[in-house]
């Protein structure tokens, strides 16, 4: 199976897959990791055609840049590799808060192409803009990554309009990866139409709600590390998860209408919002990467947008996306 590609950025522009993955869930923060069944499905998933990968140094930490490295061992070639900076943490978890200083990106960078087991990333992004160090430093030395043949695009992960101007200016921005699905519209208003200004391209991350939207969670999660459990993502707690299991269900409702999943009718809504947007589903499990391709050959129609949006107007969702903001450049 061959997906179609899209085209992140015009600058600096780059080809990958019209949906990636996201391996974020295979090391830490939804259960228990799994190494071996995270890279049987990174496997899987460049078979299929998925060959946008994303991973950063904080997932783990460290672990899951390790395990992409042993995924594409021998099929580097075939993989747009992502990977992000920013979010500093020693070994054992601890968090040492938002990093940006130009020292830091240089030896984050040497550390990540180290754990990968590869000799450039096709795009590098910095996970969480740092308020005490001015962007157009960051990416200075970003840039700097770029010209010494580590780093061939850069990017930014949850910054305001402001900043991806500053940023852009600085050195061309590939791509800005951010929340974006049915339950989380709000970068419709500025962050979106700064992207097409500039010509940057749209990743969104959790485009299926944390897994809300696939359907197939109808409780709080209790497995042990798993955060959604937790106030951390007050969307799956009490009254806001009951309120938000009767969005999914109209979902439902609109995906059996249309012969698909209801994860599948979500994935198709994000592809469906433009060509410069790839998704990254993230899952640690084959038969759930299997069912997120499958939501490239779903077609919306005028009608079936509309009435997704009667499902799910936006603003509907119960919950903020997280409990703690303060790491949202704003």
């Amino acid at each position: 199976m061959t997906l179609p590609t899209r085209t992140l950025g015009t600058t600096s522009a780059l080809a990958v897959s019209a949906l990636g993955l996201g391996c974020m869930g295979m090391s830490e923060f939804y259960g228990t990791p799994d190494e071996a069944g995270g890279i049987a499905t990174i496997r899987r998933a460049l078979d299929l055609g998925v060959t946008f990968i994303d991973t950063a140094d904080m997932y783990g930490p460290f672990t899951n840049e390790r395990l992409v490295g042993k995924a594409i061992a021998g099929r580097r070639d075939e993989v747009q590799l992502a990977t992000k900076f920013g979010n500093e943490r020693l070994a054992d978890g601890t968090r040492l808060g938002i990093n940006g200083s130009p020292d830091y990106v240089r030896r984050a960078c040497d550390a990540s192409l180290e754990r990968l087991g590869v000799d450039h990333l096709d795009l590098y992004y910095q996970h969480r803009v740092d308020r005490t160090v001015p962007i157009e430093e960051t990416v200075g030395a970003m840039k700097e990554l770029v010209e010494a043949g580590k780093v061939r695009h850069l990017g930014l992960s949850e910054a305001s309009p402001t900043t991806i101007r500053r940023a852009h200016a600085t050195h061309p921005i590939t791509a800005l990866q951010t929340e974006y699905s049915l339950f989380t519209r709000d970068l419709e208003d500025e962050i979106l139409p700064t992207l097409r200004d500039l010509g940057i391209g749209l990743v969104p991350y959790s485009p299926l709600g944390r897994g809300l939207l696939t359907g197939a969670i109808s409780s709080t999660p209790s497995a042990d590390g798993d955060r959604r459990s937790t106030a951390y993502f007050p969307r799956f707690l009490g009254d806001n998860l009951t309120a938000n299991l009767q969005l999914v269900d109209k979902v439902t409702e609109v995906a059996e209408r249309k012969g698909c999943t209801p994860g599948q009718l979500a994935l198709a809504w994000v592809l469906a919002q433009g060509e410069d947007v790839v998704p990254i589903p993230g899952t640690r499990r084959v038969a759930y990467l299997e069912e997120n391709v499958g939501a490239a050959a779903v077609t919306l129609d005028t009608a079936d947008l509309a009435a997704i949006e009667e499902a799910v107007p936006r603003g509907a969702v119960a919950g903020d996306r997280y409990g703690d903001m303060s790491s949202i450049d704003a």
